[in-house]
C-alpha cells in the first residue's frame, strides 16, 4: 500500500443512509475517511451502525445530536471544534440549526462497508 492523497470533491459522491450528503475521501484497511454536509435546518434520519465506530469533528454550522446506547442516552450542542464519538450499536440523530449547513468529518473503523451497515431506529426529530 503506497501513499494516498485527495482533494476535497467539489460536489457530494453520495447521499448517506441517514440522509446528510458525503464526499469520500480516503480510506486505508483499518479505518476510513469522509466530509458530511446537512442542510440548514434539516434533521437526520435516525439509525445506528452494527459494527463501525465513528469519530467525528465538527467544521461548520451549528446542530445537535442525540445518542442513545446501553441505557447512557444525552444530547451534545455541535459546533466548529467539537469532536465525538459513536461507537458502535449507538443510536443517533443529528440536526442542523439556524441558516448553515452542519459540516463535519468522520472517520469510521474499520472502514465503512456500505449502505448496509445503517440500522433504521427510532430517533428523537423528524428528518
Amino acid at each position: 500500500m503506497g501513499f494516498a492523497t485527495k482533494r476535497l470533491p467539489p460536489v457530494p459522491d453520495i447521499v448517506a443512509p441517514d440522509g446528510s450528503d458525503v464526499r469520500v475521501l480516503l480510506k486505508t484497511p483499518r479505518g476510513s475517511m469522509a466530509h458530511f454536509e446537512l442542510a440548514p435546518g434539516r434533521a437526520s434520519e435516525a439509525i445506528r451502525h452494527q459494527n463501525v465506530d465513528e469519530i467525528w469533528f465538527v467544521l461548520s454550522g451549528r446542530g445537535e445530536i442525540w445518542r442513545r446506547l446501553d441505557g447512557s442516552e444525552e444530547m451534545v450542542a455541535l459546533d466548529p471544534g467539537i469532536c465525538i464519538t459513536i461507537p458502535a450499536g449507538t443510536h443517533f440523530q443529528f440536526r442542523a440549526l439556524g441558516d448553515t449547513a452542519l459540516a463535519a468529518i468522520g472517520v469510521t473503523m474499520p472502514p465503512w462497508p456500505g449502505p448496509e451497515e445503517a440500522v433504521p431506529v427510532p430517533g428523537k426529530w423528524g428528518s
